[in-house]
């Protein structure tokens, strides 16, 4: 919202939900269509060698950069939880993100991530969707409670801004689930278009009024100083957006496995012909989350690592290539409806691609990590609310 726009930022939310939900069935579509059940055997089989190693490498791409932007969310938000434990100061061990991301690593998503069968990962994933509404209940409070207490940045409300592209990217990264819907699909108990269409239009509809409800508030609350993490811009002594930062902990921590297995499985598939053995199974984990981990130790700005992953990754992922590899498969005449919506979104997912990452590059976020917003300090507020344009 912040970087589109809030109305535009709305708009563009639902468009990007609608082609996601078109886009999600379009590949198992030509699954079926070129009788393969992963995305890289059908890209393979539709574009050969090259498009198959681009697929992997973006494939591999979204999932690992997720999960370092999981790492980036842990410990900014448990290190925050800490804080407000009577007896922890500000030097103790428990308010250190690096010591909090590997102490979660080590006892919960390295264990995790190492099951081998994706269905098992379930209840790990209600929790998670339980977790994502209490967070979502604590952000509507804090709407109504503490919004007045934030001053409203200059054109708060207007209708677009500059960056809308750029917020494309973000809104693709949190949408895609491309990259493992062949994997969720072969786990249904009876796995018929008919039955992923049902699955894809509750899952996305519901993860779309989620995203409407949570930009909203939280735009609504912060304008123009809305955070890339937004539980950066609660106050540190505020004990129901603590209790909100645990929840949101809790709840990537448990979304964390989820991407391993996908970076897991393109290894697999590229390297070792898809049968890992128990031990290389175990060493490849080891490895991808160690990495991961590394580079969020060193990194911590997650608004740059949500737009240059949604670019990147995120929209070919979701606009470029399902609809790339349906146009080439499909035996329907060239004005079917599937067919002319497939280029319309083929063309706007380049597009997107290629105007975000030069955005992003020339203006990317900033990024304030770690700081205590002004608006926390009473005095400071003041002064921002004097020196504001009318």
């Amino acid at each position: 919202m912040k970087e589109a726009g809030f109305p535009l930022g709305v708009l563009l939310l639902f468009g990007v939900a609608y082609i996601t939900d078109y886009s999600i069935i379009l590949l198992i579509k030509g699954g079926n269509l070129s009788s393969t059940n992963t995305y890289q055997e059908l890209v393979r089989k539709t574009y050969g060698l090259v498009g198959y190693l681009i697929l992997s490498t973006l494939q591999f791409l979204y999932p690992f950069i997720a999960m370092i932007s999981y790492n980036i969310i842990t410990g900014d938000t448990l290190t925050k939880v800490f804080q407000r434990i009577p007896g922890v100061g500000p030097d103790n061990i428990l308010t250190d993100r690096h010591f909090i991301i590997l102490l979660t690593t080590i006892i919960f998503t390295l264990p995790i991530s190492l099951y081998r069968d994706i269905a098992k990962l379930g209840k790990v994933s209600l929790i998670s969707l339980i977790l994502t509404i209490v967070i979502l209940i604590i952000v509507m409070v804090r709407t109504v409670t503490f919004s007045p207490q934030v001053p409203k940045s200059e054109n708060a409300w207007i209708f677009a801004k500059s960056n809308a592209v750029q917020a494309v990217g973000v809104m693709s990264f949190a949408f895609i689930c491309n990259h493992n819907s062949f994997l969720i699909y072969g786990s249904l108990e009876e796995p018929t278009l008919k039955n992923w269409s049902q699955v894809t239009h509750v899952s996305v509809s519901l993860a779309v009024v989620i995203s409407v409800v949570f930009a909203a508030c939280g735009y609504m609350t912060f304008t123009g100083y809305t955070e890339g993490d937004i539980f950066e811009n609660y106050c540190r002594d505020d004990n129901l957006a603590t209790f909100g930062r645990f929840c949101y902990g809790v709840t990537v921590i448990l979304t964390f496995p989820l991407e391993c297995f996908v970076t897991r499985e393109v290894i697999a598939n590229v390297f070792f012909h898809g049968n890992l053995s128990t031990v290389f199974h175990i060493v490849v984990t080891v490895v991808i989350i160690a990495v991961a981990t590394g580079v969020s130790l060193v990194y911590d700005c997650l608004g740059i690592v949500l737009e240059l992953n949604g670019v990147l990754s995120a929209t070919p992922l979701v606009f470029i290539i399902p609809t790339a590899c349906y146009l080439r498969l499909s035996k329907e005449r060239w004005n079917h409806s599937d067919n002319l919506i497939s280029c319309l979104i083929l063309a706007v997912g380049v597009l997107v691609m290629t105007v975000g990452f030069v955005l992003t590059i020339l203006h990317p976020q900033e990024c304030s990590h770690g700081k205590e917003m002004f608006y926390c300090f009473p005095s400071n507020v003041s002064f921002h609310n004097s020196t504001l344009p009318p």
